[in-house]
């Protein structure tokens, strides 16, 4: 028997060589012993020396198959670089096939770590620590695979300005702002417990519980027990949790005094949160992410579509034409745009490049059901009594569904989240229109609509 040593649990290159070069030379599966590290051998694997020099044609494999062994071999199952190297000789073209047995039980592994990635991402929490060097924050992380070198990139691109370190039991990771390092295996003890801004936090996580919408066996699901240690906001669930149907009631009257009045800490939070939105795609192309502006008392509060380019550049929502064309119909309507809450549906600007220009594009389904979470808590912290959807996009986001604007424009909605919505066009398109009349007379509709909602208030 032969066997092979990887140099590490997630050593992709060193099995595709290794594996490349044994298929070559026919070596079959079984003659073949994998191990990680020098402390790994097999008394069977009486030849430990490097696998044969590759000869022949050059072995040719599909994409699919790189990219199943890339995530497969992040998985901690033993055996999975013997499944895969069995899966390569035998037809990686296989491969294709769902119903094949081996590769079924690939593509599982494959989708645990794919898996165990998006929990690293999502439940990661950085505590602040401050040491002779400046500050630094550290987190603690437990993962179920071999994911964390894999995962390191996601982490230094979102949080490139600070100085932050990542420690698990298997490796650490230790960014500087330009630099990222390794270092071993680190506890839980290694790692701050607690930080001042945990405080804000805890403290809008309990402003936005809603014991309405509990669903604890779907929380459990995307959220564990095993990782609730690790985040401060989940000390709180047991109590949010406990007796939540007999709070359902009074929570709506209560939220405002039961987090001490801090709802501006809280909303802080969250736009700081939403500053490193990755849920779709759109933060990529885009400048920033644009959160909403205004009273977090605000009775009203308007919804447009997304930024535009000058939003984009600026950070604030409405203060490109569109926005100019808001403020007036606004003032005619007898309405203080100060007294009034102003956010978008979709955070992030959206466009086609042409030449030197970006063009808006308009958001899709996904971009805006990816948003929706956003929504719903800034709905919660500034709880309106009335929201006022400028345009289709924005009808969407509030109802829940699509519609036309003819359909829902001016009339009274009932809200899924509780309130009442009112839907009228936005003011981008009374800038679209190419006929004077014709605009004349839609913008005299549109400041009649605004007008109209903050009548019902």
């Amino acid at each position: 028997m032969r066997a092979i040593t990887l140099s590490a649990e997630d050593d992709f290159d060193g099995w595709r060589d290794a594996a490349r070069a044994l298929a070559q030379a026919h070596v079959p599966p079984p003659e073949v012993v994998w191990r990680v590290g020098e402390g790994g051998g097999d008394l069977f694997a009486v030849d430990a020396s490097p696998p044969p020099a590759a000869t022949g044609p050059q072995l040719r494999v599909p994409k699919a198959f790189v990219e199943l062994a890339q995530a497969v071999i992040l998985h901690s199952d033993p055996q999975r670089f013997a499944l895969l190297y069995t899966l390569l000789t035998t037809d990686s073209h296989r491969v294709e096939d769902r119903a094949d047995p081996l590769v079924r039980r690939l593509e599982l592994m494959a989708k645990a770590v794919r898996r165990d990635i998006h929990k690293m991402r999502a439940f990661v929490r950085f505590r602040e620590l401050v040491d002779d060097t400046g500050t630094r924050f550290v987190a603690w992380f437990e993962p179920e695979h071999h994911i964390v070198r894999a995962n390191a990139r996601f982490f230094v691109e979102r949080f490139a300005s600070m100085r932050w370190s990542i420690l698990t039991p298997e490796v650490s990771l230790h960014w500087d702002g330009t630099t990222l390092s390794e270092g071993p295996a680190a506890t839980r003890e290694d790692a701050p417990a607690d930080d001042p801004v945990e405080a804000v936090w805890k403290t809008y996580y309990a402003s936005i519980f809603n014991p309405a919408r509990l669903k604890t066996g779907a929380m459990l699901k995307e959220m564990p027990r095993k990782y609730w240690k690790n985040m401060p906001e989940t000390a709180l669930v047991k109590a949010l949790v406990a007796g939540a149907r007999a709070r359902e009631t009074a929570m709506v009257e209560t939220a405002r005094g039961a987090v001490g009045g801090n709802v501006e800490g809280a909303w802080e939070a969250l736009r700081d949160e939403a500053s490193a939105c990755t849920r779709c795609p759109l933060y990529k192309p885009a400048t920033q992410t644009v959160f909403g502006e205004g009273p977090l008392d605000a009775p009203m509060m308007l919804v447009g579509e997304q930024p535009g380019d000058q939003e984009d550049l600026a950070g604030r929502a409405f203060v490109g034409p569109a926005g100019q064309m808001l403020d007036r119909a606004l003032d005619e309507a007898g309405i203080d745009r100060a007294r009034v809450y102003v956010t978008n549906a979709v955070k992030h600007f959206k466009f086609e490049p042409r030449g030197k220009r970006r063009i808006h594009a308009k958001p899709d389904a996904g971009e805006i059901t990816a948003c929706r979470w956003w929504y719903e808590q800034e709905l919660a912290l500034v709880r309106p009594k009335l929201v006022v959807a400028l345009g289709a996009t924005a009808a969407r986001q509030i109802t829940g569904k699509a519609a036309t604007i003819a359909k829902l424009r001016g009339r009274k909605l009932a809200l899924p989240e509780g309130g009442t919505g009112w839907v009228t066009v936005h003011p981008s398109y009374l800038l679209r229109l190419p006929d004077a009349d014709a605009a004349a007379q839609a913008y005299l509709d549109f400041v009649a609509d605004l007008r109209g909602a903050w009548a019902l208030l």
